[in-house]
C-alpha cells in the first residue's frame, strides 16, 4: 500500500459501503477481511482473507468484476495499492495450513 494513502485507505474501508459489501455476498465471498502490516523493509503490505462458498469461482469473479459499483470502488482503491512484482492486483497466497 502506498504510505501516503494508508489513512485514506483505512477511512474508505471503515465506512459502510453496502453496495460493495452486497456485491461480495452475491459473489459468494464471506468473512472478507483485509489486514495491514508494515514489514521490516519499511513497506506496508495488505493481506486479504475470505471464504468462498460458491461452486464456480471464475464465473462469480467475472460477474463481480463487471458490476459498475465494483468498478467504481476499484477506481478508488486500486490507485492506493502497489501490486507485487508480476501482478496487476492482489496476489494469491498458498494455503499451507487450515484448521476446521
Amino acid at each position: 500500500l502506498k504510505p501516503e494513502c494508508i489513512e485514506d485507505y483505512k477511512a474508505v474501508h471503515a465506512d459502510s459501503v453496502p453496495g460493495v459489501r452486497d456485491l461480495l455476498v452475491e459473489a459468494n465471498m464471506r468473512n472478507f477481511s483485509i489486514f495491514l502490516h508494515q514489514l521490516d523493509d519499511g513497506n506496508w503490505y495488505e493481506f486479504g482473507y475470505y471464504e468462498y462458498t460458491g461452486d464456480d469461482f471464475e464465473a462469480d469473479m467475472a460477474k463481480l468484476a463487471s458490476q459498475p459499483r465494483n468498478i467504481e470502488w476499484l477506481k478508488v482503491c486500486d490507485p492506493m495499492q502497489i501490486p507485487l512484482k508480476g501482478y496487476e492486483s492482489w496476489a494469491e497466497m498458498e494455503e499451507v495450513y487450515y484448521n476446521k
